[in-house]
């Protein structure tokens, strides 16, 4: 009984202190992952030492992430990025190969990092944070504009490499160095994951939608979907993938948005039943992913951080400059005017929630030591704060050159 209240205490903070420091974010035009993350910093050992990150602490944060990963899933458009086209395949390229070398290259071979721990670190510099962007082009109303859809697009398909490269990252973190047998394995399963998630998810939709209209209990919908992610989460890491890329997944094929024939037909067949899940599901949603992040900033204990390292400072501004110019270089290759392609730049750098699942995972598979998990979550949290006023500023200096917004 004494643990029970021990952990309903520790629940109490954890929520009422993510919701707290998430709206001072807000409130400062900042995003709120940012504000629950720093809500576990101050939690935590790094300041107070009210709350520790215990097992069932963590349990609750992979649930949260499992979900966060879920909505990702759920809010990605393949058909925009079909609609997009070869420019936002350009710049999500471009955005994702050029942050993974510099980022490899300069902790291999700048700071003398193991092979793993570099691969991490560049993988971690790949991230996009969808959410930040979007938020950010609805503010300055910019969210039709053509630049907007490139973002969009490209963001879409980083969202995609990016799962792909943390679900082979974790497998050679998992079989302590790289090997081509087990990386195939993956792929083979994401391929196959991908072909056959939409088909279970269209079944279910229909059984569902069928159960829904007969069922005389309330909650039948987030019940069975939570089932259903976490099954395939289940399923993701049976056959040696993280957990993760089966919330993702699941998310993907129920989009209403998903690209393939069996997604268009559900979307046809109900598409009210379709948005309907994603209503739903919101509140369990914006439940559990607080959790993950102050548990992020729970993890970190900057009193062990060795601050009077020149090493420490000097490797955070390395890969805080390679983060920006990296995703600003991937925007250079299209063929458009500079204005256009800065803007895309900008709006492609921030990592926020997508960059902190690299670094969690990196640092729960023990290839991030206390040091190095703290400069990647200062890179992360620059990265993310950073862009939204740099796009501030740079519309409100050549919006005037820039394509007009999409009326329509």
């Amino acid at each position: 009984m004494e643990e029970a209240n021990e952990f309903f205490l520790t629940l109490l903070l954890i929520l009422l202190f993510a919701r707290l420091f998430g709206e001072l974010a807000a409130w400062l035009k900042v995003p709120s992952v940012m504000g629950e993350m720093l809500a576990g910093i101050v939690l935590g050992p790094s300041l107070l030492g009210w709350v520790e990150p215990t097992r069932i602490v963590q349990t609750l944060a992979e649930i949260g992430l499992i979900l966060l990963l879920f909505e990702v899933g759920l809010e990605t458009d393949l058909g925009r990025l079909a609609g997009a086209g070869r420019k936002a395949s350009i710049v999500a390229v471009g955005g994702f190969v050029a942050p993974f070398a510099f980022g490899f290259a300069a902790s291999l071979w700048m700071f003398d990092l193991p092979l793993m721990v570099a691969l991490f670190v560049g993988g971690t510099l790949t991230a996009t944070s969808i959410g930040v962007t979007v938020r950010v082009l609805k503010d300055l109303n910019r969210q039709k504009a053509p630049e907007a859809q490139v973002v969009l697009g490209a963001a879409v398909l980083d969202d995609i490499l990016g799962v792909v490269l943390l679900a082979m990252l974790y497998e050679f973190s998992l079989g302590g160095g790289i090997n081509l047998v087990n990386a195939s394995k993956v792929l083979i399963f994401i391929a196959i994951f991908m072909v056959l998630a939409p088909i279970v998810a269209k079944i279910m939709a229909r059984i569902l939608g069928h159960y829904d209209q007969i069922s005389k209990l309330e909650g039948v919908i987030p019940t069975t979907i939570v089932s259903l992610v976490l099954f395939f989460a289940w399923v993701a890491h049976a056959v040696g993938a993280p957990a993760l890329l089966g919330g993702f997944t699941a998310g993907l094929a129920l989009s209403r948005r998903f690209f393939l024939p069996f997604g268009v037909a559900l979307l046809r067949e109900n598409h009210d039943f379709v948005h309907r899940i994603e209503h739903v599901m919101k509140p369990i949603i914006h439940l559990f992913t607080p959790i993950f992040f102050v548990a992020v900033g729970l993890s970190l204990n900057l009193r062990e951080v060795d601050w009077s390292s020149s090493t420490t400072l000097w490797m955070s501004a390395v890969l805080i400059v390679v983060a920006v110019l990296s995703k600003l270089g991937g925007a250079l290759f299209i063929r458009e005017p500079l204005p256009f392609r800065m803007a895309v730049g900008i709006a492609m750098i921030p990592r926020a929630e997508v960059g902190l699942i690299f670094a969690e995972l990196g640092r729960v598979s023990g290839v991030f030591d206390n040091d190095l998990y703290a400069v990647l979550i200062i890179t992360i949290a620059v990265t993310t704060i950073l862009p939204p006023f740099m796009l501030k500023w740079f519309y409100a200096r050549f919006e005037h050159r820039l394509p007009a917004q999409d009326s329509g």
